[in-house]
């Protein structure tokens, strides 16, 4: 797409003119975008981390002008003078020999602590690994009659050709997320899970048997297909989770205290060695290190906000708050002295620099922080 048919596209959306296959490709341009016009070399830093950097500035310019054309032709100039100005900057420093973009020293600097983004590992069968990151759209590899291809969305989609399932020996993937990562996967019934990050899951190439059954760390949202012959199941830890076709949130991470399982849609059964628990649309079931059930209805658009892109707190203490932050942003969190004990609650988009994150929760008073690098100090 050329620059002036982006312009026209994004109009377009303005109006609200846009068929849904043009706001997919208004997105994939936009999450395409490349630093191509700068030779580059190692002492202008990372890459991928000033790419970002102008694509946060551009995101916000956007969001920001959405109101009028005239905003928006406003921000598309001011964008277009930074990404000149900023990369005029990181060739210059690289003249002289600097390697640092922004020295990180405070809340105050955005610094290379950026979002995380969709970046993930597969592992094969036989062991070996494909890095989803950088791989391009197309067949990625072949896993028996399983075809292993990468969309134009960027997902990753398990193609089983049909009529062999039954007749087939099922061989196990694995596509882990690091911290600062998210990915998406299309398992070979058509079910779609979103990976958040620092997880994995566990899969058959393709389900044989009397039920689907994958295995979780971390944390996923699950839309599962249909099939009444053969039930869903999802291990995480001491627990199990059985389906039949339903949208539910697993939170399971193994430096949270408890596991979270949020039901969106349909109905689940959870299973323990000692109990079970029945969840209906709307409701969430902690598990504790006791192994005992706690049913409570929720908002479940807290429960899924990672996967749409924001981070919303409810009654939620710093700890908590800060593990998130650690896992999303890939950073080290580290207390100096005791910090308030209550609790916080507001929305953030997780495409907002660290810094303006902990900026607003600098606001509350209660709160402070400093930046050293890849690590955030928590204070009174």
């Amino acid at each position: 797409m050329s620059p002036q048919e982006f312009i026209d596209l994004y109009e377009k959306y303005l109006s609200g003119n846009c068929t849904p296959e043009e706001i997919n490709q208004l997105e994939a341009y936009r999450d395409n975008f490349e630093l191509k016009d700068l030779p580059w070399n190692d002492r202008m830093g990372n890459k991928e981390e000033v790419r970002l950097d102008i694509l946060y500035h551009l995101k916000n310019n956007i969001t920001a002008s959405k109101k009028s054309f005239k905003g928006y032709w406003i921000a598309a100039a001011a964008v277009l003078i930074f990404a000149i100005s900023l990369l005029w900057m990181i060739g210059n420093r690289a003249r002289n020999g600097s390697i640092e973009i922004v020295k990180n020293s405070s809340v105050g600097t955005k610094g290379l602590v950026i979002p995380g983004n969709n970046k993930a590992t597969l592992t094969l069968s036989d062991g070996s690994n494909i890095d989803l990151t950088d791989s391009k759209k197309g067949l990625l590899s072949k896993q028996g009659s399983v075809a292993v291809g990468k969309s134009g969305e960027g997902e990753i989609v398990y193609d089983a050709k049909h009529g062999e399932a039954k007749s087939v020996v099922a061989l196990y993937n694995i596509i882990s997320t690091p911290r600062g990562g998210q990915y998406q996967v299309v398992l070979s019934d058509g079910t779609k899970v979103w990976l958040n990050a620092a997880s994995s899951i566990k899969f058959p190439t393709v389900f044989t048997g009397h039920e689907r059954k994958v295995e979780l760390t971390g944390e996923a949202y699950f839309e599962v297909a249909k099939n009444k012959d053969m039930p869903f199941k999802v291990a995480v830890d001491h627990m199990s989770v059985e389906v039949l076709g339903t949208h539910f949130n697993v939170d399971a991470y193994k430096d949270e205290e408890v596991i979270k399982t949020t039901l969106l849609e349909g109905a689940v059964k959870l299973v323990t060695s000692d109990h079970q628990a029945y969840l209906k649309p709307g409701q969430q079931a902690t598990l504790n290190q006791q192994q005992s059930f706690n049913i409570r209805s929720v908002n479940t658009e807290e429960a899924i906000a990672w996967k749409n892109g924001y981070f919303i707190f409810n009654n939620e203490n710093i700890q908590s708050i800060m593990r998130k932050i650690s896992r999303w942003y890939d950073v080290e969190v580290v207390y100096n002295g005791k910090v308030d004990e209550r609790d916080f609650g507001g929305t953030v988009s997780r495409f907002d620099s660290v810094a303006d994150v902990l900026k607003s929760l600098e606001l509350t008073g209660t709160v402070h922080f400093k930046m050293e690098g890849r690590r955030i100090i928590v204070m009174p």
